[in-house]
């Protein structure tokens, strides 16, 4: 297998390092300049048709090319530890707030890295009134998630999972691009510093 990813902060191919650093998992990565437009490439584009990273390419030639489907794929072929939930419960709590993470806190991030962003204007017509608009939902969205992690050790319960790996990447990206917590979320803060802290963080 070999997957094709950029380097940090992108959040997509750095959630994929992070799963892979969980679980021990030792896998070839090929890089991908964003900066250079390589993902559109018509090379990437066979990989992966939304000229996207990250895409695992199998031995036989398949092609995933979404986050959470590569590390769902690579969960199901080494179990341990369990990142998507131990039970059927557990596996519906992990995708539940999976989906949260990315449609209640993503969403905004996106909109504001794509419209009023510097590094994307040369990108796309850009709309920065809207995408300004977009700092106070991802405000917002950070102090949602501060109140649902009071008194919760990580995202989806008491267990480390892909959820929070995905809210990790999505708050670091965030941070990087302008959009900082807001200082009074001393919840999500402590719940960042506890999942900053493991080794896997740093992949």
């Amino acid at each position: 297998m070999q997957l094709y990813g950029a380097p940090n902060p992108a959040p997509n191919p750095r959630r994929v390092r992070i799963f892979l650093a969980e679980k021990g998992i030792d896998l070839p990565e090929t890089p991908v300049d964003l900066r250079a437009r390589e993902h559109k490439s018509v090379a990437h584009r066979a990989r992966n048709p939304a000229g996207q990273v990250p895409t695992l390419v199998l031995d036989d030639g398949r092609a995933l090319s979404e986050s959470v489907s590569i590390c769902r794929y690579l969960d199901a072929l080494n179990p341990a530890p369990p990142m998507f939930g131990r039970d059927a419960w557990e596996a519906a709590e992990v995708d539940q707030w999976i989906r949260r993470v990315e449609f209640v806190l993503m969403v905004p991030v996106a909109n504001f890295w794509r419209h009023a962003h510097p590094y994307t204007a040369k990108l796309l017509t850009q709309f920065r009134d809207f995408g300004e608009s977009n700092r106070e939902a991802a405000n917002g969205a950070m102090r949602w998630f501060d109140r649902q992690l009071a008194g919760r050790e990580f995202a989806a319960g008491a267990e480390y999972t892909m959820a929070d790996i995905c809210l990790l990447t999505t708050v670091d990206f965030a941070e990087w691009i302008g959009l900082a917590a807001p200082p009074e979320c001393a919840d999500l803060a402590a719940w960042h510093a506890r999942v900053s802290a493991r080794p896997s963080t740093g992949a």
